[in-house]
């Protein structure tokens, strides 16, 4: 009996509130991603274009990048769990407004208060995350956090268009905002988590002076924005490259959710060997898969296979990433995550914006290539950032 004890007090329980703080990244990723099938019907309800329409996903990520930027030292203020809460709130609204949005500026303006409460909103889901994780288990525990972002690729993509069909596109902000009403009550308890330092609130970018922290984000804006701006294309490679029906897009980015989630096993792995020996070697298996999906351009079948294998490898290099960037400065997290975040975004932007001119001339294969050699840049930046006793422990 005493040797069972030991062995369940020596492997602590991931968290209630990991599970919580997981459904909220479903929501903002299911805001992100949702836009996109669904477009064809807003721009036509709304009497305008899709590439008008998708001006509001454009608002949605400079509007999260901003925030992140400039007002993620808030946490650290006020404490993350009252943040979240707060920006949760703020973001359902802006969600109930989007449904409601009487015509096209009115539904940009709304994606776009979405944004800056979602800039609030994740990096105090991953302070949280990295306040709620038993020792030893931060990968773990980060890695069921990490799966609302599985939530999203699966609800997000695969139902949104499915719901706008049966009921409308306005339903499918309708269910979003009800299930964050359900996440507003799971996240009750993590209101007081997180100690106030109840002193004035910096600027995140005052945290680029912490050392070690400026190699991570070079490697962060390289990994993020290899995958938005390949992401960004591979549906439209498959429809027009490929002439295959606009769902096929649907079920490459259901294997890429299910990849994510499926590599929660490998959390475990991480908190074992070290997320600062893994990072490198994790980005350099990323770039390999670029190169697979490189060759694998023509074929549909070889691309979901991959899109799935994508999925896991990414789900590992985002754990050991934010797992490093947490632990650079305990103090600070809040103002860390809220670099991370604003990095993340303004990824979005200039992955999105910068592969098209390419994918427009070369083609689908030569963003695969331009993500390998970014994705070698990350590798180089990850490599070079120093190993400090508290990241070598976690």
């Amino acid at each position: 009996m005493t040797n069972s004890n030991q062995i369940i007090s020596a492997s602590p329980r991931i968290p209630a509130a990991a599970y919580a703080l997981c459904l909220c990244i479903g929501l903002i990723g299911a805001n992100s991603l949702a836009l996109a099938p669904i477009a064809p019907q807003v721009a036509a309800s709304f009497g305008s274009d899709v590439p008008t329409v998708m001006s509001a996903s454009a608002a949605f990520g400079i509007g999260t990048a901003a925030s992140a930027l400039l007002l993620a030292g808030l946490i650290d203020r006020f404490g993350p769990g009252r943040i979240l809460r707060f920006s949760l709130l703020v973001f359902i609204a802006a969600l109930a407004a989007s449904a409601a949005a009487p015509a096209l500026p009115a539904f940009i303006a709304a994606q776009g208060l979405a944004g800056l409460a979602a800039g609030v909103a994740l990096p105090s889901i991953y302070t949280l995350a990295a306040l709620a994780s038993p020792a030893g288990r931060e990968s773990d525990t980060l890695g069921v956090v990490l799966s609302g972002w599985t939530l999203s690729m699966v609800a997000g993509v695969s139902l949104s268009a499915v719901i706008a069909d049966l009921i409308g596109w306005r339903m499918v902000y309708g269910i979003v905002v009800a299930a964050g009403l359900a996440a507003v009550t799971g996240i009750a308890t993590l209101a007081a988590k997180g100690a106030a330092a109840g002193r004035s609130a910096p600027s995140p970018l005052s945290a680029l002076r912490i050392p070690g922290i400026a190699p991570l984000l070079c490697a962060c804006a390289a990994f993020m924005a290899s995958f938005y701006g390949v992401y960004g294309y591979i549906g439209d490679h498959l429809h027009q490259g490929l002439r295959l029906p606009v769902s096929a897009g649907g079920l490459l980015a259901l294997c890429y959710g299910l990849g994510f989630g499926a590599a929660a096993f490998l959390d475990r792995w991480i908190d074992r060997f070290g997320p600062a020996r893994l990072l490198p070697a994790l980005f350099m298996a990323v770039c390999g898969i670029y190169l697979l999906m490189a060759a694998a351009a023509a074929s549909y079948v070889a691309l979901l296979a991959v899109a799935f294998v994508w999925g896991m490898a990414n789900h590992a290099a985002l754990n050991v990433l934010i797992v490093r960037l947490a632990a650079l400065d305990p103090a600070r997290r809040g103002a860390i995550m809220g670099l991370n975040s604003g990095v993340t975004y303004l990824a979005l932007f200039v992955g999105t914006t910068g592969f098209g001119p390419l994918y427009a001339r070369a083609g689908f294969a030569a963003l695969a290539g331009l993500a390998v050699v970014l994705m070698l840049m990350a590798a180089l930046a990850a490599g070079l950032a120093p190993r400090s006793s508290a990241t070598s422990r976690l």
